[in-house]
Parts: structure tokens; sequence; C-alpha cells
């Protein structure tokens, strides 16, 4: 039996996939096949159901042009109705007889004779493509460090990404290890219920207040009837954020005022001042990731809440073990660690048509045309790929402009039928032109982040703003090799 034959593979069901696939169908590419590992689809909103998981993105920007979220409730919306947005997406867009659920691409490899990709697919068939697309996202595989002795601990513990939803924190005493955008969220949710509550902070987050504005039915009739209304906040909000990416440039008058914003906040919520030094961050404004929460502050007075900024010496049976000599006992550890996001491809090998993993290539530090595409891999775009990450503005616009790039190149490479290699010069000089851009940003200061590689190299973010980002991905042929498939081994066409 032959191997199935389609013309493109997209990897993975969230934002990236979906809008992906539905890209494709509106432009008649309809031979195509979505890979998802899980049983149901919705990235990283099917993933987080941790208490109080929230997008701290405005919800009038966090949603596709062509489908607008126009009864979404409020501004900054919970997981469920960011699934339930990507569920009815699906819907609408008839996507769900092309999402094969269950089936993890573990193996990608470029098939010099037959100019396919050849993909395997656990728990079923092998697939061959003329195009892939992986979808993977950026923060989609949880870590916990090797912390010492943790095997030992007794009690319950798990990643928030993982959350065990029978866990009943009420009268426990509870562990967060971590402070960041994840723990921020869950952290006021479980103090409500905890006896006690302990949370372990590394180091400080800027954090801004977040103003959460919920609509009512009488303006969500209105989004809904007349969307012009919708789109004059959406495209408001856009403004508004575009213009903010000048917080993010070292020794602007837009940083300063962000750094004014956060200091307000925190001392507005926190009198106390040992709490407040603790809170206060001691990096570059915009060199981690800023942070949006009107609860986490006044959660940290409350009696049963207590922040610790000593270091963890190791695990015990009943709980950890502070670098300067204090046990603190738990019944449950919540770990808020992060994600493996240097680790772009996951467990996923790719090899491509110089027999060279991608695994490899990207040793020192994952780098891509414009986050989308490698030399020696034919025929494969990334979405959201290395250095298209923001701090600033919505990813599903970067999302937006990235899917209609592919689609231009997918309908060039399907019509032609020819192979694209991007152009090792042309990769090389964008990426080095980036990382000099890179060089006045917050992101390039002297803080840990989840941006840098261990050289301390920026490989998630985008330098600029999403208007220039725009404007460099444009889809040319002259950034490419380009293979007639007529040609069994193939010569410049």
């Amino acid at each position: 039996m032959k191997n199935q034959i389609i013309d493109v593979a997209i990897l993975g069901s969230g934002y990236g996939g979906l809008g992906m696939a539905a890209q494709l169908k509106q432009n008649g590419i309809t031979n195509f096949q979505v890979f998802e590992k899980a049983p149901t689809l919705g990235g990283v909103w099917r993933d987080n159901t941790y208490p109080g998981a929230a997008c701290d993105t405005e919800s009038h920007i966090y949603c596709f042009s062509y489908f607008p979220n126009l009864r979404v409730s409020k501004m900054y919306v919970e997981q469920g109705e960011l699934l339930d947005y990507l569920q009815r997406f699906a819907q609408h867009y008839e996507l769900e007889s092309q999402i094969q659920y269950n089936s993890e691409i573990t193996k990608a490899t470029w098939n010099a004779d037959e100019q396919l990709w050849d993909l395997e697919v656990k728990n079923a068939a092998p697939v061959k493509a003329k195009v892939f697309i992986p979808a993977w996202g950026q923060l989609n595989k949880p870590v916990i460090p090797d912390f010492k002795g943790l095997e030992k601990f007794k009690g319950k513990f798990f990643h928030s990404a993982e959350w065990d939803s029978s866990t009943d924190f009420v009268a426990k005493k509870v562990i967060s290890i971590g402070n960041a955008a994840s723990a921020v969220q869950y952290i006021p949710e479980v103090a409500k219920e905890a006896d006690h509550l302990t949370v372990f902070q590394r180091s400080a987050n800027w954090i801004m207040p977040r103003n959460q504005q919920i609509f009512t039915e009488a303006e969500l009739d209105e989004f809904e009837q007349n969307p012009d209304k919708f789109f004059e906040s959406r495209n408001y909000i856009h403004n508004f954020r575009e213009n903010g990416f000048d917080r993010t440039q070292v020794g602007t008058a837009a940083q300063q005022e962000g750094v004014r914003v956060a200091l307000e906040h925190l001392h507005n919520s926190i009198q106390d001042e040992e709490l407040r030094k603790k809170l206060t961050p001691n990096y570059e404004f915009g060199c981690k990731r800023i942070l949006r929460s009107d609860d986490y502050f006044p959660t940290l007075t409350r009696h049963n809440v207590t922040l610790v900024t000593d270091g963890i010496a190791e695990f015990t049976e009943n709980g950890v073990m502070t670098t300067a000599g204090e046990l603190i006992e738990a019944d449950i550890i919540v770990f808020g660690t992060g994600f493996a996001s240097q680790n772009f491809n996951g467990e996923l090998d790719i090899i491509g048509n110089q027999g060279d993993r991608l695994s490899e290539v990207w040793a020192d530090g994952a780098e891509a045309y414009l986050g989308l595409t490698v030399p020696s891999f034919n025929n494969m775009f990334l979405v959201y790929g290395p250095n298209t990450s923001l701090n600033h503005n919505s990813i599903v616009t970067m999302l937006e402009i990235q899917h209609q790039y592919i689609v231009d190149a997918v309908k060039y490479i399907l019509s032609e039928d020819v192979l694209v290699d991007v152009k090792q010069p042309v990769f090389s000089a964008y990426n080095q032109d980036i990382q000099a851009k890179m060089i006045d940003s917050a992101f390039s200061s002297d803080c840990s982040s989840w941006y840098k590689n261990a050289a301390g190299k920026v490989i998630n973010n985008w330098p600029l703003n999403v208007e220039t980002y725009r404007n460099y991905t444009q889809f040319k042929l002259a950034d490419y090799i380009v293979v007639s498939l007529e040609a069994k081994q193939g010569e410049p066409a």
C-alpha cells in the first residue's frame, strides 16, 4: 500500500496551525492535513487549565482579523473563552475533517528521490507531503528543573501547564515555585483556598496594571450588529500597543514611563516597605516579559501568603529546604517554572536535503529567515518560529502575517511544481540585521530571560514593531533557489 501523498502537512492545532489551515482553504488549497498529537484542538489554550488562566493581550486584538471574536466577554479573557473561539473557528472553516488527532509527527525527512517530505506519525500510517509546516508554538513543553531531592517529596506536585484539576487546596499547605506569567494568575486563586501559600520568587517582575474591562450585553450586541464598532476598538488597541513598542527600547522616554507606571502600581498595592523592596525589579524594564495583573500584589499581602526570596537548597519528604536553612513544609507544590522556550522543534527529528538535522543546525541557537524558513530545508515553513515573539502587541497579528507569506509560497510551489530553498546569503544577512537591531532593545540587556539562549543571544523575540515585520515579510522569489521537480536531480530554474 502506497503512503498517502498530500500537498501540505501542518503540525499543530493551536492558533498557528488552525489559522494556517483556514488560510490555505480560503485560497483554494484543500489537499492538506493537520496533525495533532493530543485528542482535541487548542494548543496552549487547551493545555493551560490552571485557575485564573487568561490572556494578557487585549481580546480585541487576540483574534484573527477575518474571524473577529465579536462577543468576547471582557478585554483580558480567560482560557475557556479562547478555547471556545478556536473551536468555533475550526467549525466555521470546516477544518475538523482535516485534523488528525492523536497523531504526533515524530520524524520528518526530506526524500531527495521523490522530492517530498516523509513524515512518520505516531499511531498512524506514514505520510508524504510536498510542503511541511510546523506550527508547534514556542511555549508548549513544560519544564520542571532538576531540583535536588524532588523524588523524596511525598506530597503532590505538578506543573501549572499540567494542572491536576482533582487537587483540593482547602486546608493545605501549598508552595508555588515561580512567580512569572502563569504564576501571577494562579497564585491569587490558590491563595483563596489554601491554608497557607508560600511563593518562591527567583527575581521580581515588572508588573503593569491590567485594568480589566467587562463588556455589557448592550456593548456586545453593538459589536455583533455593527462590527465596525468592534474594529474601531481593535484598531485603536493595535495602534496603542504599536506605540508602546518604544517601551522595550533602552533609554527611551517611553521606557521610563513604563517604569513609572509599574512602580506606581507596586507602591499603590504594597504598603509594607520590606515586601515592596523584594518586589522591585533590579534589571532593565522589558528585559523579561512584562506582566499584567491587578490581583497578584494584593494577594501577597494576605495573612495566609508568604513571599520567599531565598533559593532552594533541596526538597525533603515534607517540603522545601531553603538556602538559608529554613524548612518550609508543604502538602502540594505547584511548579510555575516555565517552558523549554529555546527548543523550537521539541522532540521532532527534522532532516533536510543535505542530511542535516535541524536540531544540530540550531545547536547554537535557532535562526530562520523571517522566522519562517531555513536553508537546506526545502518547502518547509515555520509558524511562530525564531525571533517572531513579541512583548508589546498581539502574536495573533504576527501569525496572520506569516500565514499570508506561507500561502503565497505554497501557491507558487504547487502551481509551478517546484521546490524552494532560501538562499544562505539572504538567510545570513537577515539574521545579522535583526541581531544588530536587537542591540538597543531591552531584550538584550543584562538579565536572565526565556528570550535568550545560554550564550545570551535573543532567539525568541522580534526586535522591531509589528508593522515593520509586515513590511519585511513579503514572499520574493529572489530570496530563494527554485528547483523544478521535472528535473529529478533538480537544477535551478
